[in-house]
């Protein structure tokens, strides 16, 4: 049975990013569903807060000095990911007078127009990210994401307190 060591913790977190960027390709070749710029910056914060868990999964860090600061870098970078989707959510349940105009393509948009232009719409939304092409149980995708991104918030700031005295390497 796999003991759940703050080294395994952080690898059943990176792979559960992984999954969720699976998800997020199927969503896109398989389903058409084309991401929005918001949906950029979330998918862009899943492989952020994967790239923390599968660092602190190989580094296998000995002293609970370095679980605790994996731990804490995990949880706030996926927190930042819960505030884009936050701003998503805010973005889709704005009055339709309310909604940024809408931009063009992300890729139109690092072609022609300056990075910083580029990423004020990463980050800010446009009106492509007010439309909900999809919910799953009354809650639109970045309700769905903005839920995993607090769980994985919570699992990684709980490996904390997962620091025994011998990791298993």
């Amino acid at each position: 049975m796999l003991k759940l060591t703050a080294r395994n913790c952080f690898l059943l977190a990176f792979l559960f990013c992984a999954g969720l960027m699976l998800s997020a390709f199927y969503f896109q070749f398989v389903g058409h569903l084309d991401p929005c710029p918001l949906c950029i910056s979330q998918r862009i914060m899943v492989v952020a807060v994967g790239l923390v868990m599968l660092v602190a999964f190989l580094h296998a860090p000995a002293a609970p000095r370095g679980i605790r600061i994996y731990a804490i870098t995990g949880g706030i970078v996926a927190l930042t990911g819960a505030s884009i989707s936050l701003r998503h959510i805010w973005i889709q349940h704005l009055p339709a007078d309310e909604v940024p105009a809408c931009g063009p393509g992300l890729a139109y948009m690092f072609q022609y127009f300056p990075l910083s232009d580029t990423l004020k719409a990463m980050l800010t939304g446009t009106g492509d990210c007010a439309k909900v092409d999809w919910t799953l149980l009354g809650l639109s995708m970045p309700s769905w994401v903005l839920l995993c991104f607090l769980g994985l918030a919570v699992f990684s700031f709980s490996q904390y307190w997962n620091t025994a005295k011998h990791c298993d390497r």
